[in-house]
């Protein structure tokens, strides 16, 4: 399986996670379709994962996408808190 997380940069520079999907592994067609009917601006952000749970994905975005920046991840689908040590 492959965890869609998807998103959005808000103005201070923090990622919000809005939404959370599992896609069958190779699946591009369905996750493209999905991502395009619901990045609806500019700050729109979504990416894959290789792991079958949600608090995984969200830590591997909290890892590859915002650590190095000082910003924080805020996961507004189930509320998990990505280690940041």
């Amino acid at each position: 399986m492959a965890r869609l997380l998807m998103g959005r940069w808000d103005h201070g520079g923090n990622l919000l996670i809005e939404a959370s999907r599992n896609f069958k592994d190779g699946d591009d067609a369905a996750m493209d379709s999905y991502v395009a009917l619901h990045a609806t601006d500019d700050m729109a952000w979504a990416a894959t994962f290789d792991v079958d749970v949600h608090r995984h994905a969200v830590q591997r975005a909290y890892e590859e996408y915002v650590r190095d920046e000082g910003t924080d991840l805020i996961d507004k689908v189930h509320g998990f808190e990505p280690t940041t040590d």
